[in-house]
């Protein structure tokens, strides 16, 4: 059998069984601009389960699963590019699949991919990460997401694609397909304005999510998904 998600004892166990990706980069292939260039609201859920993957100096490969997202469309009041088109929020405006990064209360970096069409602002917000072998909440929130990939105003407007060293990843195909019911659909945080809109998502069993929903309890370990593909099958 291939690998399977399964329900897992604890995080530690967990993390000593999700496999690793292959340090070549050509085994990680990078998701297709096509998949970027849709309405954010669409691109958001769908990128639920895939993966941010940073290239390392030595060859190896950072990677994480992504748990939480979040869309943005200039159409709604929360966009950076809902008043105007300005030197700060130029990338969002562009071309689909390129990563913009912006600079939230002066110190903390958020991390974008944009997507839909070129000239209409439009946006997913990279919300939080799980990450194998490291702590269950290091990238639990859009700062600690970039702090831990070390993403910053440098990398806006680069293209996400391997040849650039950071780029987003397919889910891969012997790992469990994440489907609508394993993903929460509910409102933005951390803004003020839009705040009734349902755009963020996050994966249902994952204890990397920054905030979870009214009323929904953080899964014990017990009930919890391995960080990426759970246990291996026999």
């Amino acid at each position: 059998m291939g690998i399977e998600m399964q329900r897992i004892p604890d995080h530690a166990t967990a993390l000593a069984l999700v496999p690793a990706l292959p340090h070549c980069t050509a085994a990680v292939l990078p998701l297709p601009s096509a998949f970027f260039a849709r309405p954010a609201e669409v691109v958001a859920p769908e990128l639920i389960g895939c993966l941010l993957v940073k290239r390392q100096p030595d060859g190896g490969l950072l990677w994480g699963v992504l748990v939480e997202t979040e869309a943005y469309c200039q159409s709604e009041p929360a966009c950076h590019g809902h008043r105007r088109r300005s030197p700060s929020n130029e990338t969002l405006f562009g071309e689909p699949g390129r990563f913009y990064v912006y600079v939230s209360y002066g110190i903390h970096h958020c991390v974008n991919v944009v997507t839909g069409r070129a000239g209409w602002a439009n946006g997913v917000l990279l919300r939080a990460l799980a990450l194998p072998g490291e702590p269950e909440r290091v990238a639990a929130g859009p700062a600690l997401l970039a702090r831990r990939f070390g993403l910053d105003r440098r990398h806006d407007a680069q293209l996400a694609a391997p040849e650039q060293g950071v780029w987003l990843a397919p889910r891969p195909a012997a790992w469990r397909p994440v489907g609508p019911e394993d993903r929460i659909q509910t409102t933005r945080i951390g803004i003020s304005a839009g705040q009734a809109l349902p755009w963020r998502w996050y994966l249902r069993h994952s204890r990397s999510v920054s905030r979870r929903a009214r009323g929904d309890r953080t899964p014990r370990p017990a009930e919890a998904w391995a960080v990426a593909a759970g246990a291996a099958g026999s």
